[in-house]
């Protein structure tokens, strides 16, 4: 009964995280997820888990909608199977949810599926690992921030202002910690990229508003 109870509750949590016009293709993504608890962890040992979604969550404004994205999950990825029964936003969906994923390899892997998608409510996800420090994932997201996607992020940003000066603390952090050594200089570091990419386009669009 109480894991039934937690398992309802994450299922709430991953349904919280789309955009409610989405409602029914999140819950045919979530009847296909894995809610196994025992799981193998970065040490290489497997280990039971009583919650599968960090309470820790992003409160983020798309379309005026509040959503709270996961900050980790802890649950398997599906059988490959079971993914080809999906419909094509359905897969996205589940590729935004493992993006969220505690293994580093598996954010990459579904990040890498989401290339070049034009679907707004991908964007709470996508931004959320500009603000992380692994630069595998950072060097994908490079090249998804162009310029079929640039104008989602900008939206994105301008409807959360004070989560885009957040993530861009991080970022500087992150370099600082991690990636100074190795480039020196701010401006080199490829996350301050692609935060400038998209402050730089933002900006255009208010000269353009403005003219």
């Amino acid at each position: 009964m109480f894991a039934s109870k937690i398992e309802d509750s994450e299922k709430t949590w991953l349904t919280n995280a789309f955009p409610s016009s989405l409602r029914q293709d999140v819950e045919e993504v979530i009847k296909m997820l894995p809610f196994n608890r025992n799981v193998l962890l970065a040490d290489g040992k497997i280990h039971q888990v009583d919650n599968l979604i960090h309470s820790l969550m992003q409160s983020v404004y798309l379309n005026g909608e509040l959503l709270k994205i996961p900050y980790r999950l802890y649950f398997d990825e599906p059988q490959g199977e079971k993914e080809k029964q999906l419909t094509a936003l359905q897969r996205t969906i589940l590729h935004c949810i493992y993006s969220r994923h505690h293994n580093g390899f598996v954010r990459q892997r579904h990040l890498e599926q989401l290339f070049n998608s034009n679907d707004y409510f991908v964007i709470p996800y996508t931004f959320q690992l500009l603000g992380e420090y692994v630069m595998e994932i950072l060097t994908v997201l490079d090249k998804q921030v162009n310029d079929k996607t640039i104008s989602n992020y900008v939206r994105f940003i301008n409807e959360n202002p004070t989560y885009w000066q957040q993530t861009e603390s991080r970022m500087i952090s992150y370099w600082n910690e991690y990636y100074r050594r190795q480039c020196p200089k701010l401006k080199g570091y490829i996350g301050k990229q692609i935060v400038d990419r998209i402050k730089t386009n933002a900006q255009h669009g208010i000269a353009k508003s403005g003219a």
